[in-house]
């Protein structure tokens, strides 16, 4: 049998001997484990054979020729592609900012060497959730990669609460929702009434390449390829699953917290 009288001043002295372990981000650079894809770059004119061995490769038609091109919310950062293609023509790069405000910004071309641009909320919308902003997760028929990643911004090392952002079990409790998955056919109505459930003013976001596009699922008869058209999309996070990193530049993003320039 443990002795709790004993355990307690235990556990505080490890925790004292660990120090601090919340990163600076985004006062500081971000730290990134040496097997972390970031953004991907392109380069068609090492391509070779017309590009098609890369874009056959693909597992989720996220690759197109005619010209080269990349969807960032079809992507699951395998490194296929880039094994498939001339070397160099595909790489990946250690930059973690991939969310966007827009479907049409994470499409990758030869010209893009830039992250994708998250637009901030405006004045009003930032007034009302630039402090203290919670949000309902939504996990629609997702694998709980994206979900677990989520969990993670809750740790000790990410530690959203600390910018005032939280996740709430209620959703007319909360000021937007988070979706993963795919959107199966299962979860759309509770998805549908999860979002109509949320008092306006609200926002959406899209978490992983399933909620953006479907996926390696997309086109699936039993799921609706990501969040339905008629729900608006106010950010979008890529990723297979995505960073925690990631995920907390854009929703910092979003909110003005950091500049679209940076």
């Amino acid at each position: 049998m443990i002795d709790e009288r004993n355990r307690v001043p235990s556990l505080i002295l490890t925790r004292w001997h660990q120090g601090k372990r919340t990163t600076g981000f985004p006062a500081t650079p971000p730290e990134l484990p040496e097997r972390f894809r970031g953004r991907p770059q392109i380069d068609s004119s090492r391509c070779s054979n017309g590009c098609r061995d890369c874009v056959e490769a693909c597992p989720t038609a996220a690759l197109q020729a005619d010209p080269l091109h990349l969807d960032l919310g079809a992507c699951v950062f395998c490194p296929v592609c880039s094994e498939a293609c001339a070397p160099g023509a595909i790489t990946y790069t250690r930059d973690h900012r991939l969310a966007a405000s827009t479907r049409e910004a994470l499409v990758l071309t030869d010209d893009t060497r830039t992250a994708p641009r998250v637009e901030a909320l405006d004045r009003q919308m930032r007034r009302v959730f630039g402090r203290s902003l919670r949000l309902r997760q939504v996990s629609a028929g997702g694998c709980n990669g994206c979900e677990a990643e989520l969990t993670a911004l809750g740790n000790v090392v990410f530690d959203l609460s600390r910018f005032g952002i939280q996740f709430v079990a209620s959703p007319r409790h909360a000021d937007g929702i988070v979706v993963t998955g795919p959107v199966t056919r299962n979860m759309e109505l509770a998805l549908r009434k999860t979002y109509e459930a949320v008092p306006a003013p609200k926002i959406v976001i899209a978490v992983g390449a399933c909620a953006i596009s479907g996926g390696p699922f997309a086109g699936s008869p039993v799921a609706a390829d990501g969040v339905p058209r008629d729900i608006p999309v106010d950010l979008y996070v890529p990723g297979c699953p995505p960073h925690p990193l990631t995920l907390l530049d854009g929703i910092l993003r979003l909110l003005g917290r950091i500049e679209s320039d940076t």
